[in-house]
C-alpha cells in the first residue's frame, strides 16, 4: 500500500487557519477528519458527479462506517498542504477509501474511511450500484470521466439548454429571451457529459468573419467548477476551430474569469464592458 503523495490521482489543496490550531500552536488532532471530508467533496467533483442529484438518481446514500488516523507529524498555521483521497476498494456495499495529508512530500497524517451504500429510508445496507462501482474504478485506473459531444443546435439544443439555463438565467439572472438568440441554429457546440450522460458544460463556437472563430455560451454547472471541464470545453472548441482553418479565436469573458482564459493562453483587449449587466473583456488568442 502506497502512501506517496503521487499515488493520490485527486488531491485537494488547503491552507491552515488560524481557527484549526491548538494551544500548541498545531492542527488540533481532530481537525485532520474534517480536511479529509472537504476533500472528499473534490472527489466526486473530480468523478463528475454532482453528489446529492447522484445518489437521489440512483436510490441510495453513502453513511460513514468508520473513520480512522494515523499520526507522523504535525501541521502548523499557514502551511499549505495537500488531502489525497483514492478508493482502495469497493465491496458488495461499502467502500474503502485511503487519505493522506501532505505538506509538500512529506506525509504528515494519513487516514481509512469506510462507507456504506444504503437505503435512505430504511437506513439499511443495499449493494454499491454497478454503474457507480465501474466509475470509481475506472477514475482510480485513470479513465476519463467525462464525454464531450460536439454538432450541431438540432441534436445538442436540449442538454446545451439545460446547462445555460441553470447558469445564466437561474443563477446570474439573465432573462431566457436574452440568453437564447438566432446565432445559436449556426453555431458548433459542445456539450460535456458525465458517465451517466447528464450534461454538466457547454459551449459554442461561432464564426463571425473568415478564419476567425468566436467562443460563447460557455458555462459549468455550479458544483462541477474549479476542476478541469472548463478547459476541457474550450479546448474541444480550440481543436474544432483550428481543424476547419480559423488563424484565431476571440471571446468575451466575464471579468471574473478573465484569469481563466488568460491560463488558456487568450489575451484581454480594449476597455471593460457591460453585457446584460456583467463586465466583460474583449479576450483573444491565436492558432
Amino acid at each position: 500500500m502506497s502512501l506517496s503523495r503521487d499515488a493520490f490521482r485527486m488531491r485537494h489543496r488547503l491552507r491552515v487557519r488560524w481557527a484549526e490550531v491548538d494551544l500548541q500552536k498545531i492542527v488540533f488532532n481532530g481537525h485532520y477528519l474534517m480536511y479529509l471530508d472537504t476533500a472528499m467533496a473534490d472527489y466526486w467533483r473530480a468523478l463528475a458527479l454532482p453528489y446529492e442529484a447522484t445518489m437521489h438518481a440512483l436510490g441510495g446514500d453513502l453513511f460513514v462506517k468508520k473513520s480512522s488516523l494515523e499520526y507522523h507529524a504535525s501541521a502548523y498555521y499557514d502551511d499549505q498542504l495537500e488531502v489525497g483521497l483514492r478508493c482502495e476498494r469497493v465491496g458488495n456495499s461499502s467502500m474503502l477509501f485511503m487519505g493522506g495529508v501532505f505538506r509538500g512530500e512529506k506525509l504528515l497524517v494519513h487516514g481509512e474511511l469506510v462507507y456504506v451504500y444504503a437505503n435512505p429510508a430504511t437506513m439499511t445496507s443495499q449493494p454499491v450500484p454497478e454503474s457507480l462501482r465501474q466509475i470509481l474504478l475506472g477514475f482510480e485506473q485513470g479513465q476519463s470521466m467525462t464525454e464531450a459531444q460536439v454538432g450541431g443546435w438540432a441534436a445538442l439544443r436540449e442538454a446545451a439548454m439545460a446547462v445555460r439555463t441553470a447558469v445564466f438565467v437561474q443563477e446570474q439572472g439573465i432573462p431566457l429571451e436574452h440568453e437564447m438568440d438566432a446565432l445559436d441554429a449556426d453555431a458548433t457546440h459542445v456539450v460535456l457529459r458525465n458517465r451517466y450522460a447528464v450534461p454538466i458544460g457547454t459551449a459554442r463556437l461561432l464564426q463571425p468573419s473568415p478564419g476567425v472563430g468566436q467562443i460563447g455560451r460557455m458555462a459549468v454547472v455550479r458544483l462541477m467548477r474549479g476542476s478541469h471541464f472548463g478547459a476541457e470545453l474550450v479546448q474541444t472548441l480550440l481543436d474544432v476551430a483550428r481543424q476547419r482553418g480559423d488563424r484565431e479565436v476571440i471571446l468575451h469573458a466575464q471579468c471574473t474569469v478573465q484569469g481563466f482564459y488568460e491560463r488558456l493562453g487568450f489575451q484581454a483587449e480594449g476597455a471593460v464592458f457591460e453585457e446584460e449587466g456583467i463586465d466583460h473583456i474583449a479576450m483573444r488568442r491565436s492558432l
